[in-house]
């Protein structure tokens, strides 16, 4: 529902891109990818800066453009912060980078496939050739949730590519945000035997979707792209015992290095080169995602990497509207 009436319409073109890098991926994915591209009203494209779209657990980019019940869609946010002067133009791109494991963390992984490569290596150019936008210094990404972690997760490892990000609420503190809900992964995989392949033929093949399991098949969405197995079903394995649920060292460790509160410390060189970085979160996020913020900023300040940071009175759900102050800041780091 557009808001603003008299904003002038840009434009949605709907593109697809036939991957090389996510062929042959261990869920059987799909290699062809839809990617749909926002170009504002009176534009082709040229020489615009470039925005990149990565979006939270459950959804895929093409969700961003459909109509909404109650609110803007993300092009119609678009057309009215640029009709009222609030954002310079920009193109944005909003890749499908939706998965059978449910959603995306927007990185390499040997289970999940090679998801940092293909938005970097091909999505990125193949938009840019289309359209005349982006380029050096002139491409940023933006997300929340699991979008927000694969934006930092881009420019602490894709300097070279990504010049801004803004993360909104993403995932960080992994002891805070995921660990708490191994215990209930346990309880529903006991349902199904204990084994993961079970629980997945249930999941894909059930007429109704729970969510309760939806929030568990998250959390195998994360073991297979932070601490992939190729030899197990999907390749994912569990960080923590079965029947006592302890942590298993090594494993946990693997997925507390592409942690940001922990991945930072090694990458602020990096990210003392961005044009621009802007972290938010909800005072009361019911994922603790807040105090895994806290400790981003807190690091952001002491390694002197300059930042925007917010908190602001809500939770975790329904927050699009943050997009208001994280877009118009990207345009203009962009194009200063």
């Amino acid at each position: 529902m557009r808001r603003s009436l008299h904003a002038a319409r840009g434009t949605v073109h709907r593109l697809t891109l036939g991957s090389q890098v996510l062929r042959d991926n261990l869920l059987g994915d799909p290699s062809e990818r839809d990617i749909h591209v926002y170009v504002p009203a009176g534009h082709d494209g040229r020489d615009l800066p470039l925005l990149i779209d990565l979006v939270g657990y459950t959804a895929g980019g093409p969700a961003h453009t459909n109509w909404k019940n109650f609110g803007e869609n993300l092009p119609e946010r678009l057309d009215r912060l640029i009709d009222s002067g609030a954002m310079a133009p920009a193109a944005v791109a909003f890749p499908d980078c939706f998965t059978r494991l449910g959603g995306n963390q927007y990185i390499n992984s040997a289970a999940m496939g090679r998801w940092m490569d293909f938005l970097c290596d091909e999505a990125v150019p193949f938009v840019e050739r289309r359209f005349g936008c982006g380029g050096a210094g002139r491409r940023a990404l933006f997300g929340k949730s699991s979008g927000g972690y694969g934006a930092l997760a881009h420019v602490f490892l894709r300097p070279d590519i990504w010049a801004a990000a803004a993360c909104h609420s993403g995932d960080m503190a992994f002891e805070l945000c995921y660990l708490p809900d191994m215990p209930g992964v346990l309880r529903a995989l006991s349902r199904h035997g204990g084994s993961i392949e079970r629980f997945m033929n249930a999941f894909e093949t059930t007429r109704k979707t729970d969510g309760k399991d939806t929030h568990v098949l998250m959390i195998l969405c994360m073991a297979a792209t932070y601490d992939p197995d190729p030899s197990q079903h999907l390749g994912i394995r569990l960080p923590v015992t079965p029947d006592t649920c302890e942590i298993i060292a090594e494993r946990w460790a693997n997925w507390l290095e592409w942690d940001p509160v922990r991945l930072v410390e090694s990458r602020a060189h990096a990210l003392r080169g961005l044009k621009g970085l802007f972290i938010d979160c909800g005072d009361r996020d019911q994922y603790n995602l807040i105090h895994g913020a806290r400790r981003l900023h807190r690091r952001l300040e002491a390694l002197d990497v300059r930042h925007r940071y917010e908190e602001f009175p809500d939770d975790h759900s329904s927050i699009d509207y943050r997009m208001d102050e994280s877009l118009p800041y990207l345009v203009r780091c962009l194009n200063g």
